[in-house]
């Protein structure tokens, strides 16, 4: 066996020792599923820091913080089946199509990512392979066994975003994005924006209109019922914070679980263009 071979089952056994996510069992006849894309900052030996100081991997271009104990927490809390990504978003974003350019990001909010920038079609795809569609097909299994427990799953997936952007301050709290179906989302503003406290974003800070991501995926394609939070970075920095928010919003989503609508198929088409088939 020479070097070359060697170093490449190397590398092949650390990636299989480094497993692109972990999930949360709950009870499959819930009837939510809990996704976090961006759930944990951590690269594969292999790929060191891709080049980039420790420092970097503390900002939202390697993981949304907070998000991943957020998602735990409501598991926990509801008893939902979960699925959490373990490795940072610059080795490849699990919340974009196979085809996006900023699937793999070489500048990303102003820092040069010096291990993605000789990324050719063969690492593209190994990253594909080994990290992001394993996680997906975790996502995809989870489906399955809700259905085939009798319960047609709503899916809800948890994000966090800065406080400031490019100057300027996020006033939300919170944003619910969402695309053509609103059976689940337009419900979770009213619920929250009950509480005069709030300033909850309607499709803010982002538009939920992301052709072939997560939700698109897995629930516009599916007829499932979906929405993403957005939570402001600021509020869900440390466990405080995080259990605050899964307190506030474990009850809100336990009553809509309730409605009937978002346990059926029901295809809303997308603001996107025609939606792709599966």
């Amino acid at each position: 066996m020479d070097m070359v071979t060697t170093r490449m089952d190397d590398a092949k056994n650390a990636a299989e020792r480094f497993a692109s996510y972990v999930t949360i069992a709950g009870d499959p006849a819930y009837g939510l599923i809990l996704l976090c894309d961006h759930a944990e900052n951590r690269l594969p030996a292999e790929y060191g820091t891709l080049g980039l100081p420790p420092a970097e991997f503390e900002r939202h271009i390697a993981y949304d913080p907070g998000a991943g104990a957020v998602t735990r927490g409501l598991a926990e809390r509801l008893g939902a089946p979960a699925a959490l990504t373990t490795f940072s978003r610059l080795l490849i974003d699990p919340n974009r199509s196979e085809d996006d350019p900023t699937l793999i990001m070489r500048l990303s909010d102003g820092a040069i990512v010096p291990g993605n920038h000789r990324v050719d079609a063969a690492e593209r795809q190994r990253r594909l392979e080994r990290y992001y569609a394993p996680y997906h097909a975790a996502v995809e299994g989870m489906i399955d066994r809700s259905i085939a427990a009798g319960v047609i799953p709503a899916l809800v997936s948890v994000h966090s975003f800065t406080p400031l952007w490019r100057g300027r301050a996020r006033p939300w709290q919170i944003g619910i994005l969402w695309d053509a179906d609103p059976r689940l989302s337009l419900p979770m503003v009213e619920h929250l924006a009950a509480d005069r406290s709030l300033l909850v974003g309607d499709n803010e800070p982002y538009s939920g209109a992301l052709i072939r991501d997560s939700m698109y995926r897995h629930g516009t394609r599916r007829g499932l019922a979906h929405a993403l939070i957005e939570l402001r970075q600021d509020l869900i920095a440390d466990e405080a914070g995080a259990a605050a928010w899964v307190d506030r919003l474990a009850p809100v989503m336990a009553d809509l679980n309730a409605l009937p609508d978002i346990h059926e198929i029901r295809h809303h088409g997308s603001r996107t263009g025609p939606v792709e088939p599966l």
